[in-house]
């Protein structure tokens, strides 16, 4: 559906010292939960719930902000393999979750939402650090 978003989309709300960059239809954020160097949310900046709501030309546009966001996270990163997922059952607003993978990563090679774990929250110079790494990346 496309809309206005509700409270479920406060969910991807990320403090603002995460943010990475503003793209073509997205923004790119560091996720709070570090526990997987790199992890990123990219999000639509307008409110749809699903791909096939969006146009064909704004759907090429967004895939090619999450191909710039991979690639920066490759370059930064460089991971055994990017993960790419879209789910919205928490916060039906279009966004997808980036996670550089390492094949020594504590859930390799399964996803890692199979992996229970305490978030691991970095402090705010960490932060900033992987922040400017990522937009470092991107030019």
């Amino acid at each position: 559906m496309v809309g206005t978003c509700d409270e479920r989309c406060r969910l991807l709300k990320m403090p603002a010292d995460h943010a990475i960059a503003e793209f073509g239809v997205s923004h790119l954020v560091l996720y709070d939960d570090q526990t997987f160097p790199g992890y990123c949310l990219l999000i639509l900046r307008e409110h749809a719930t699903e791909l096939f709501h969006l146009t064909p030309a704004f759907r090429t546009a967004l895939l090619e902000d999450v191909c710039r966001a991979a690639e920066a996270l490759q370059r930064v990163f460089r991971p055994t393999k990017v993960n790419y997922a879209v789910l919205g059952n928490q916060s039906p607003h279009l966004h997808w979750h980036l996670v550089p993978r390492r094949a020594d990563d504590p859930a390799w090679p399964r996803p890692v939402w199979s992996h229970p774990h305490e978030k691991q929250v970095p402090p705010s110079a960490r932060v900033r650090e992987l922040v400017r790494a990522i937009r470092d990346a991107l030019r």
